[in-house]
């Protein structure tokens, strides 16, 4: 199908095409590095570029709010140091990753590999599962809730809430009145629960993050109430809707890639460089916003202070300017000793994924039980159906005969 420049821009945006939008990604870098996009923002389409904006500081993340939600308080999207700049990031997030130390993610090895062995064992004695739901979602959601404090028996629920706010992250323009309902009630649904678990924490503190916030707030560490509470929901929907995204296509994609698979399960040991490949090619978040804060030149184009962008992540990591055949999985790219782009999933620069040992760490070993399993995995449906939304985005349904 032959598109124009302006068709891709349009199509990147719809959810018919988020089964496969890599081939509007294409013709939009081949048209050159910005294109005319939605929002009156220009789209940044190539690695150099989005590198470049990433880690300069004459761009802002603390917009996005007013972009896509023009018409919301903020009450409703508690999105923390996410959307802050410092000193107030700085300070947040400088609290907030004492609990994501590559030490402290290091030392839930032995849980992680528990969980994913128990997830997957289940599935193949199952033989046919949804791996959305028997895999990609509990594997993340139990370790980020184990992390925080959120007990067993409260996961289901707030699971619910997050997949309100995932939706609701996407631009107000494109939700329906119902959707935006729903991220409201979730949104005080969640700050509701986390009021009721942060005085528990602080009558009765255990060793967990929710404990950690909140005595640094009652020892006066300049974090306030409301700043704690939106930086707990958005660790917790963060901290594993990203991760369902990933894990739900990396199946599918060794599916479709058996000689991966098969790569994998040969040499288990590539896993850990395997966790790159599959951030690169399956980038679960694909875009996010930036604006200029003064007049700035971005490798020749100007933008005057106020200019908005929206970055594609997922198109930058298929740039064949920096990838080898960047339209090809190969699980052992980043495991050779040449020099290979990192991939710019985790993002770059202040903001770079606090996340991202949590997220390495969980795909690593699950990618070592599949290799020890080694259960034959079928789709019972490909493509499968994808969830509608565009920030978080993901397979909605991954039915799979799974044998051992």
């Amino acid at each position: 199908m032959d598109l124009t420049v302006d068709q891709a821009a349009l199509n990147i945006f719809d959810p018919a095409w988020h089964h496969d939008t890599f081939p509007n990604y294409q013709v939009l870098r081949e048209a050159g590095p910005f294109a005319p996009g939605p929002l009156g923002l220009r789209l940044v389409t190539r690695y150099r570029e989005v590198d470049t904006i990433l880690q300069d500081s004459a761009w802002s993340h603390a917009e996005e709010g007013t972009i896509m939600h023009p018409d919301s308080d903020g009450s409703d999207l508690p999105t923390s140091f996410l959307w802050m700049e410092p000193p107030d990031h700085t300070r947040i997030r400088r609290l907030v990753g004492k609990a994501f130390s590559a030490r402290r993610i290091e030392g839930l090895r032995a849980r992680v590999t528990e969980v994913a062995g128990g997830l997957v064992d289940a599935a193949i004695a199952a033989g046919e599962v949804d791996l959305v739901e028997a895999i990609a979602y509990p594997l993340p959601l139990t370790m980020i809730a184990e992390l925080m404090g959120v007990p067993a028996s409260d996961h289901a629920a707030v699971r619910s809430m997050s997949f309100g706010l995932a939706r609701g992250l996407d631009p107000d323009i494109l939700l329906s009145q119902a959707e935006i309902d729903h991220r409201r009630s979730s949104a005080a649904a969640f700050r509701e629960y986390f009021t009721d678990l942060v005085a528990r924490r602080r009558a009765d503190p255990a060793d967990d993050l929710v404990s950690a916030l909140a005595l640094a707030e009652a020892e006066g560490d300049r974090l306030t109430n409301d700043e704690m509470l939106a930086t707990l929901v958005v660790l917790l929907v963060a901290g594993h809707e990203t991760t369902v995204s990933l894990i739900s296509s990396t199946f599918l994609m060794l599916m479709r890639n058996p000689d991966q698979y098969a790569a994998l399960q040969a040499n288990p040991d590539l896993a850990s460089p395997a966790v790159d490949e599959l951030m690169r090619y399956c980038t679960p978040s694909h875009l996010t916003t930036r604006v200029a804060t003064r007049d700035v030149e971005v490798h020749g184009e100007p933008f005057a202070a106020g200019d908005g962008v929206i970055i594609l992540l997922a198109s930058a990591n298929r740039d064949a300017d920096l990838y080898a055949d960047p339209e090809r999985l190969d699980l052992t790219r980043y495991a050779g000793s040449g020099a290979v782009p990192r991939h710019l999933a985790f993002g770059r620069g202040h903001h770079y994924c606090i996340g991202a040992p949590m997220v390495r760490l969980e795909m690593e070993l699950l990618l070592r039980t599949l290799a020890r399993r080694a259960p034959r995995l079928t789709p019972l449906v490909d493509p499968p159906p994808y969830r509608p939304n565009l920030v978080v985005r993901g397979i909605a349904e991954l039915p799979v005969r799974i044998v051992g």
